[in-house]
Parts: C-alpha cells; sequence; structure tokens
C-alpha cells in the first residue's frame, strides 16, 4: 500500500480514494472543467431521456386512439426508459464526473438490483414486441384473437416480474464486495457475470432477430403477391398489411439501435473474466453510458416515424390538452 500512495507524489492524474473504514483505491482525478462539461453532457442525456419517454407514456395513457396492445407494449418500454432516466442516470452522472464515491454495500446492491432489472425488461419488452408484430404480419387473421389489451397486460406483467426475480437473483447471488471497481467497490462473480449475460441479453437477442427474419421473408413474399394481383379486394385489404409492416419496420429500428448500443457493452463485461478483469475503468464506463443512451433514443424514432405520436407530442407540448378533452381526438 506505501507503494500506491508514493505513486500519488509522482502522477498528479491519480489519488487516494479512502473507503471509510475498509480499504484504499488509487483512482483517477477528474479535472475540475472536465467534470463541469460532463455534468452538462451528461445531465441533458438524463433531461431528454425523462421528457422523451414521458411523452410517450402521457401519449399511450391520454389518447384513446392509441389504446392498442402494440402501444401498450410500447409503454411498458417507455416506462422502463423512462426510470433509466429517473433513477440510474443521475447516479451513474454522479459517478462519473466524481469517480470517487463511496456508496455503503446495501445501497450498492439495491442500485445495481434496479440497473440490470430495467435493463432486462427493455430487451423482454422488445420481446414481446417482436411477437406482437409476428402475429400482426405473419398472420394476420389470427392476430386480434392471438393479441389483445388482456394478452399485452400479461406479457407486460410476467416482463416486469422476470425482470425482478433476475436483477435481485443476480445481484444477491453474484456480488463479490471489497474489490475496487467501476461501480461501488463490487464486481459480480466471473459465472454469474457470463450467464447473466447470456440468458439476459444474448439469448433474447438472438430470438429476437430470428423473429424479425422471419417477419420480413413474410413482408417480402406479401409484397410480391401485391404487385402480381390486380382484385381491388386484395388492394384493400394490402393497405392494412402496408400499414402493420411500417409500424413492424418502425419497432424493427427500435430494437436495432437497442442491440447496437448496448452489444459492445455486454461484450465487455462478458469477456471481462478472460482478460483478468484488465479492461480500462473508462472504457467499459464509456460503453455503459452508450447502452442506457438507448433510452433517450426512442423517443425520437417514435416522433420520426409516427405521425400519430408527433400530432400527440404536438398537444401535449402545446399544452392543448390541459384546455379541454382530447382524449378522443383523431390522430391518424
Amino acid at each position: 500500500m506505501e507503494s500506491e500512495l508514493n505513486k500519488t507524489d509522482l502522477f498528479k492524474d491519480i489519488r487516494v480514494c479512502d473507503v471509510p473504514g475498509k480499504r484504499t483505491c488509487i483512482i483517477a482525478i477528474v479535472p475540475f472543467i472536465i467534470r463541469l462539461l460532463l455534468y452538462i453532457f451528461l445531465g441533458s442525456v438524463s433531461v431528454l431521456t425523462i421528457c422523451g419517454n414521458l411523452l410517450v407514456i402521457t401519449s399511450i395513457i391520454y389518447f384513446k386512439q392509441l389504446h392498442t396492445p402494440t402501444n401498450y407494449l410500447i409503454l411498458s418500454l417507455a416506462v422502463s426508459d423512462f426510470l433509466v432516466g429517473a433513477v440510474i442516470l443521475p447516479f451513474s452522472m454522479k459517478y462519473s464526473a466524481t469517480k470517487c464515491w463511496y456508496i455503503e454495500d446495501l445501497f450498492c446492491k439495491i442500485r445495481l438490483s434496479v440497473d440490470i432489472s430495467l435493463c432486462i425488461s427493455s430487451i423482454l419488452n422488445l420481446c414481446c414486441i417482436s411477437v406482437d408484430r409476428y402475429y400482426a404480419v405473419c398472420q394476420p387473421l389470427r392476430y386480434r384473437t392471438k393479441i389483445n389489451g388482456h394478452v399485452a397486460g400479461v406479457m407486460i406483467l410476467v416482463n416486469w416480474g422476470v425482470s425482478a426475480l433476475v436483477g435481485l437473483g443476480t445481484t444477491i447471488l453474484g456480488l463479490n464486495p471489497g474489490k475496487c471497481d467501476i461501480t461501488c467497490f463490487t464486481i459480480i462473480f466471473p459465472i454469474a457475470l457470463v450467464m447473466s449475460s447470456f440468458f439476459s441479453f444474448f439469448l433474447p437477442a438472438i430470438i429476437m432477430l430470428s423473429i424479425y427474419l422471419k417477419i420480413f421473408l413474410v413482408a417480402q413474399r406479401q409484397a410480391v403477391r401485391i404487385q402480381n394481383t390486380n382484385c381491388q379486394s386484395i388492394k384493400s385489404g394490402a393497405y392494412v398489411s402496408k400499414k402493420e409492416r411500417k409500424a413492424t419496420k418502425t419497432l424493427a429500428i427500435v430494437m436495432g439501435i437497442f442491440l447496437i448500443c448496448w452489444t459492445p457493452f455486454f461484450l465487455c463485461v462478458t469477456l471481462r473474466p478472460l482478460n483478468n478483469y484488465s479492461t480500462p475503468g473508462p472504457v467499459s464506463e464509456t460503453l455503459h453510458w452508450v447502452g442506457l443512451s438507448n433510452s433517450m433514443i426512442n423517443p425520437f424514432v417514435y416522433a420520426f416515424f409516427y405521425s400519430w405520436f408527433r400530432a400527440a407530442f404536438r398537444m401535449i407540448i402545446s399544452g392543448k390538452i390541459f384546455q379541454g378533452d382530447f382524449a378522443n381526438s383523431k390522430l391518424f
């Protein structure tokens, strides 16, 4: 320990981070101007995440035209993203800006459990959405009997229940306190880390990609049949199918962005045991922030691709919904 302390005399960019009554870690100093810029940038990400997803939540709850099974699943995803912005991002921002910030073990476990639960909730919501899209495009005649408000509600309850159990179980069984690390001075046992990453991220991601590949192939065949017929009734039916395909394309983009944002982080944490946890802290921390930023992006995707969401957003932002009862407004 004495040799480590002497290093602080040689380098101006490190300092001793004392954990009350337990241990000492060597932590890099973050210059004031960098801290200020981090607070501004990361604080903006947090605010945009909260406000954007609050718009999505308000739109779906308030406007009755948006009360559909698909939108209920989008609502659940937006709630998960909102909680990331309101609960996870502020604490992650605090640590990123100060580096040396000790949290009591119980609070640390709660924070980490919530972090894991919300990430799993997001990917399970996307899995449920992919199943919804499969029936809407591949089996449109059975869609209303297979996917309705009750089924969507059951999906959401199971999703949040599984997410809470996995987050709590992984945190309780996998934590190994006592090591200096990026978050709360704890790490997760290698086997728990690898198994959790595989079953909570990589396996659902493979399932979702397989479902959307199947949807894409079916949509391509439908497009060919539409082009080869002049039957007006089929043309009329094709309009509904085209609308569903557009919704599917938008939600596939949401899933794709999620995978792009989170895959580097999960690859990093899964491979960390193989390189003896030698991955630089700033690298894994940056990848974590890239993953968390996904919660900010989704509302912009909805606004860009869905005209009815844009109309709902305008009415909410302008305060029009507070001037009368517009719950039955036609948005599309």
